[in-house]
């Protein structure tokens, strides 16, 4: 769990004049449900996938509407907020933070769509929780009133206990892809409620086993017009800061707040292992021994860097959508460089801890072992990948680059 003073690092949330009734506290509700969240870990990774008991508790709490406006009674959370709540519940369980991530996440649609249609899906419901995936490997055929939709999409995190499920799609009229001005292939988000949706069982993986991130499909489903949006071509319809964050941006945050949480729990495991543990052939416990001393200094500090770095961009970028209602795009460099450079820098964290732990941390049993595996695998995410560092330095060096999903 993050520490008091580590806490302080990010922005306090800015009061909002449009906040019609006390909301649930996310952060809070993640801080209470921690405990039980770790409680339950090992039983989240042999089931592959959250107990519809916690996913009932994290809706209660709000954690999946963070991203939804509050005209929909969503939570409309600042980004510190949204951090901070999914690192916590990721120190308690990588699983259970990635999952919270991307319902609170996916939630970000409802500001693109219609009023009619947002209200349906996110309105109707107070624990709604939506999911999904942007990769564009679907086929929307232009029909009367909107599309036909067919596709299949891998990595549907949390699909199981999603009432909504979105698939990025090629558009083709006339048989044709559907070009926008720019010359791109239109790809829009369908939005399928979730018995419309096959669940395929495929998430045999090595880390974060407790997302239940299957693939999901659809075959030539009816999707009206109002229940799709494009995140390159559409803009926001809800006003306000958040939404003046680009939307893979608040994604690349999200996953760097599971590293850091996972990278939290990675440190405060090898201390409390090193405070017991005498390693075969030694008289001193672990933590007596000066390279131990060494790897623990170097990875704190690695990670607290890191955070440190996080927050200070997410703050000044904060500070912008609030001023001017948008942040260009040398500053969304930065948001992806930070979030990038924190995902990464906690996998370096985990790697130091996990090596000081010996033998001990290859056993099934111990939480080095899932945070080593689980944080591994939220590396593999395209939008804190390594080559974004190279379209980050692209963009900071004052070269041309494509922004689209910058």
């Amino acid at each position: 769990m993050a520490s008091s003073s580590e806490i302080g690092l990010w922005s306090a949330p800015v009061p909002d004049a449009r906040r019609r009734e006390p909301q649930p506290s996310p952060f809070d509700a993640a801080v209470a449900l921690a405990p039980r969240i770790r409680a339950a870990a090992a039983e989240t990774e042999r089931q592959r996938r959250l107990s519809p008991e916690l996913v009932q508790a994290l809706a209660a709490g709000g954690v999946f509407r963070m991203c939804v406006p509050r005209a929909l009674g969503g939570g409309e959370v600042d980004p510190a907020t949204m951090i901070r709540t999914i690192e916590i519940i990721a120190a308690a369980d990588g699983a259970a933070g990635w999952s919270a991530m991307i319902g609170a996440t996916s939630g970000v649609a409802s500001a693109y769509l219609a009023e009619d249609a947002a209200r349906e899906i996110y309105g109707s419901e107070p624990e709604v929780v939506s999911g999904g995936a942007f990769a564009p490997l679907g086929r929307a055929t232009v029909v009367d009133g909107g599309y036909r939709v067919t596709g299949r999409w891998p990595f549907a995190s949390g699909c199981e206990h999603c009432a909504w499920l979105m698939g990025g799609s090629v558009v083709l009229d006339g048989g044709q892809p559907r070009l926008l001005p720019s010359g791109m292939p239109d790809n829009r988000l369908m939005l399928f409620p979730a018995a419309q949706v096959r669940i395929i069982d495929t998430w045999d993986v090595a880390g974060l086993r407790g997302t239940g991130s299957h693939d999901i499909a659809v075959e030539d489903r009816f999707v009206p017009a109002a229940r799709s949006l494009s995140l390159i071509a559409d803009r926001p319809r809800t006003t306000g800061p958040l939404y003046a964050f680009p939307v893979f941006g608040l994604l690349a945050l999200g996953i760097a707040g599971v590293a850091l949480g996972i990278a939290r729990r990675a440190l405060d495991e090898l201390v409390a292992l090193a405070g017991g543990k005498t390693p075969t052939g030694s008289r001193r416990l672990l933590a007596e021994r000066p390279v131990i001393h060494a790897e623990v200094a170097r990875a704190e500090a690695t990670l607290g860097a890191a955070r440190a770095f996080l927050a200070e961009t997410v703050g000044a970028a904060w500070e912008r959508a609030q001023a001017a209602g948008a942040i260009e795009v040398r500053e969304r460099a930065r948001l992806r460089l930070a979030a990038t450079h924190a995902t990464l820098a906690s996998a370096r964290a985990v790697d130091l801890m996990y090596g000081a732990g010996g033998g001990t941390a290859v056993y099934a049993a111990s939480p080095l072992q899932r945070c080593f595996r689980d944080i591994h695998v939220a590396t593999q995410h395209m939008m804190v990948a390594p080559a974004t560092l190279e379209l980050a330095g692209r963009i900071l060096l004052g070269l041309e680059a494509d922004t689209a999903m910058l």
